[in-house]
């Protein structure tokens, strides 16, 4: 689900992938995106007919999962790499992903072919993750991490093995495949957690900076004018009371006594 655009501007989406600007609704990335939602009911329809274990018909149910799969792959490499990504696709998109994954979970389960718990972990994980995405989404973006898209392709194999009809060493395998993924959607998710709380709080952190900042405006020019007005006053007072420049003393003393003599007589 993830890809390099070929245009150079691009920022990224909620998933963390970036992405070239938007597009029509009607797009072949957005029509496959499509299809896997439609092949959802067609998919359940398959993997219960009959009482769930005939094999034909589970043979059947494994071909519109992996479809399902495979169009998961490259929707979104459409839509990043040819500009082709809407706000449809954006919500979508996920959607999709979950609602194939989760009915196989959930149908598997039903039929007794897969431990509940294991449904449980998988879909707890897979809805929280998404859900905290949204949740930080104001901070940044969780960017898709390699072990996330592991997680994914062994989750896509192991699903994909219970929904066949195997037995002996292939049973025992998918077995083996299933417990891989389960904890690799553990550690993951627990990953992506550590990033979400670390994000956010460097988003916070940002915020209360930003806030002290602005707590500390500067001085409004009326103000700062009746600052200066007030400076100029001050020291023109002070100019005053202080002697004249330039007078000479001994004309001072020259003049005082005759003005002495002169109040005198």
């Amino acid at each position: 689900m993830t890809g390099v655009p070929v245009p150079a501007a691009a920022t990224p989406d909620h998933m963390g992938d970036p992405v070239v600007g938007q597009a029509g609704l009607w797009n072949i990335a957005n029509l496959l995106t499509m299809m896997r939602l439609v092949l959802v009911p067609g998919f359940v329809m398959l993997l219960i007919h009959d009482g769930g274990h005939d094999p034909a018909w589970r043979s059947f149910a494994w071909a519109a999962f992996a479809i399902a799969m495979i169009t998961d792959l490259f929707d979104g490499e459409l839509a990043r790499r040819y500009g082709l990504v809407t706000d449809f696709g954006k919500i979508a998109d996920p959607i999709a992903d979950k609602a194939i994954m989760g009915a196989a979970l959930v149908g598997l389960s039903a039929l007794g072919d897969l431990p509940w718990w294991v449904t449980g972990v998988i879909l707890f994980r897979e809805i929280g993750i998404t859900l905290m995405r949204f949740w930080v989404i104001r901070h940044g973006v969780i960017p898709a991490s390699r072990g996330g898209k592991l997680k994914t392709l062994t989750q896509g194999i192991a699903v994909g093995m219970y929904i066949l009809a195997l037995t002996g060493p292939l049973a025992t395998l998918r077995a083996w495949a299933m417990a891989a993924a389960v904890v690799l959607t553990v550690l993951t998710g627990l990953d992506y957690i550590r990033q979400a709380v670390v994000l956010r709080r460097a988003g916070l952190a940002a915020q209360r900076e930003r806030a002290a900042a602005q707590a500390e405006p500067p001085a409004e020019p009326g103000l700062r004018a009746a600052s200066d007005l007030r400076a100029t006053s001050d020291l023109r007072a002070t100019v005053d009371a202080e002697p004249e420049h330039g007078q000479d003393p001994e004309r001072e003393q020259r003049t005082s006594p005759r003005r002495q003599s002169h109040q005198n007589g």
